[in-house]
């Protein structure tokens, strides 16, 4: 089906980062209006922008993070211009889906986890902030998930008669791949007390944070890594056939959140009010030392923060 490669018909709040399993969003009472092709200072974001309206008509972005063809590896992914290419169409709400290994006995395989925290074991080599080359700020992360956004997800999830059950709270531990943990880094994670392990959430979250977009990722256990001795550890056909048969669940979750977001009650929420300025008074570079290519950037992404 050909579709518009603009749209400036409302403002776009909420967007949808779907990863490994949820490739794009198709939903019955969800309508296509736009396919966008953003180009930012960072480069081209994993995929087009899709551009689709809930029943109520409120329009909802939706990108693949790996990829149309899921062809980008979790540090090929091109989380600077992801996150700067919603954040020009006006998101400022972002749900993420993410599938992950669980690294606790009571996270069964195809379970949803709504984690609180991170532990990042990635290896510096992703891009992982907008304040570079010229321009050094720092930025609030005690908390990386927003609360509200969380809540919502919770309720919606509590309120539903069927799907997957959701365990809210934990710790995800996110780390470079793409090849899976050993046993021994498994352990270890579980000793620190983690709950899921995946590859996604960073730099996303933090960049997220940067952009000032309210951010939490709604985690899909498939296997349980490699820490149970007394099974095979985790394989691709485990992952991809575990995520098959959760899909409708995943579906019928984020078409139910996206519907309450749309309501008029979260407006402040998804419009994320309350993270209005937060990155406007990082910046610690004097402006003898700021660089004009710097503040080029950076006023892409938040116009008239810096001069």
């Amino acid at each position: 089906m050909f579709l518009p490669t603009t749209y400036a018909a409302d403002p776009v709040r909420i967007a949808v980062i779907g990863g490994t399993g949820i490739e794009s969003l198709t939903h019955e009472g969800f309508t296509p209006v736009a396919a966008l092709t953003i180009s930012t200072p960072w480069g081209a974001p994993s995929s087009p922008i899709n551009i689709l309206k809930t029943p109520s008509g409120v329009p909802i972005a939706f990108l693949s993070r790996h990829g149309v063809h899921h062809e980008l590896n979790p540090t090929e992914v091109p989380g600077r211009a992801n996150i700067a290419a919603l954040r020009s169409i006006g998101v400022r709400t972002i749900l993420a889906f993410s599938a992950v290994g669980s690294l606790q006995a009571g996270i069964r395989p195809r379970d949803f986890v709504l984690p609180d925290q991170i532990i990042d074991r990635t290896k510096g080599i992703r891009p992982s902030t907008f304040f570079e080359d010229g321009i050094v700020g720092h930025v609030g992360f005690a908390d990386p998930f927003d609360a509200g956004l969380s809540k919502v997800i919770a309720k919606v999830a509590a309120e539903q008669a069927q799907g997957a059950k959701l365990h809210v709270g934990g710790t995800v531990i996110c780390m470079e791949g793409p090849t899976f943990s050993t046993r021994a880094e498994s352990a270890m994670y579980r000793s620190w007390g983690g709950s899921v392990i995946n590859m996604s959430v960073l730099p996303e979250a933090k960049l997220a944070r940067e952009a000032e977009i309210a951010y939490a990722m709604v985690c899909m256990s498939t296997d349980y890594d490699c820490w149970k001795t007394d099974e095979p550890p985790v394989d691709v056909a485990t992952v991809v056939a575990n995520m098959r048969s959760n899909g409708e669940n995943a579906k019928h979750l984020m078409s139910a959140v996206l519907n309450e977001l749309a309501r008029e009650e979260h407006e402040d929420l998804v419009e994320a009010k309350h993270l209005e300025g937060s990155s406007k008074w990082a910046n610690c570079t004097k402006p003898a030392g700021l660089k004009k290519e710097a503040i080029e950037r950076i006023n892409w992404l938040l116009p008239g923060y810096f001069a």
